[in-house]
């Protein structure tokens, strides 16, 4: 089997719209075949020229270096890559960034005014706040390093952080903060350390509101 054939095996079991990576294919090939990850690479940008300029599969489309896409035709036209799927992998996957922002005071009914903007605190963002225009969403830097083990903690502090700016209208805001942690079993032990250490008094504050208050009615 050449590599453009074993290459096309691995495309056609690809879901429509499913970001497709040449370094993940480039690591099959070489695990296929016993090659350096450099041989590899480098034949597997071959074969995708290949396929593209041939048009073997004609559902394939090139979205940006290093990433491509089957496509399908329907009723609306073309179907586009899963763009959700890109952010996720490269913002929060795996356990590296979480959803932030008012989007997040939105899902949890604090405020009914829905966001022009997706924010995501993430790792990969390591200086200042940004728009990632292709993707449509801001990255700015966490608070600290995120973890599978920190993640939630950090949401729900950021949600209090921003609490005296937010344009919240629930009636009442604190109770639905507390059902959320209790709902995502969350420790207040550990939400005030991470508040003491990272945050400010103001977060504190509202962290002690929440605690105060029982499930919502």
């Amino acid at each position: 089997m050449t590599y453009i054939e074993f290459i096309c095996n691995c495309l056609n079991g690809i879901q429509t719209g499913e970001p497709i990576y040449t370094s993940d294919i480039a690591g099959k090939l070489a695990e296929e075949y016993g090659l350096q990850k450099k041989g590899a690479v480098a034949a597997t940008a071959v074969a995708f020229k290949r396929i593209m300029d041939d048009e073997t599969i004609s559902r394939l489309r090139f979205y940006q270096k290093g990433i491509y896409y089957l496509t399908a035709i329907t009723s609306f036209g073309e179907v586009g890559i899963n763009k959700e799927r890109l952010i996720a992998d490269k913002y929060l996957l795996p356990d590296i960034g979480y959803e932030t922002g008012y989007t997040v005071l939105y899902r949890m009914g604090l405020t009914s005014q829905l966001p022009r903007e997706r924010c995501i605190a993430t790792n990969r963002a390591t200086d200042c706040i940004r728009m990632d225009q292709k993707l449509g969403v801001m990255v700015r830097p966490p608070k600290t390093t995120v973890t599978k083990e920190n993640k939630a903690y950090l949401q729900i502090l950021d949600v209090l952080d921003s609490m005296d700016t937010a344009p919240v209208d629930a009636g009442k805001p604190y109770a639905l903060v507390a059902d959320y942690i209790r709902q995502a079993k969350l420790d207040y032990e550990v939400l005030l350390c991470l508040a003491k250490k990272y945050y400010n008094k103001k977060t504190i504050l509202q962290l002690a509101c929440t605690a105060g208050e029982g499930d919502i009615e």
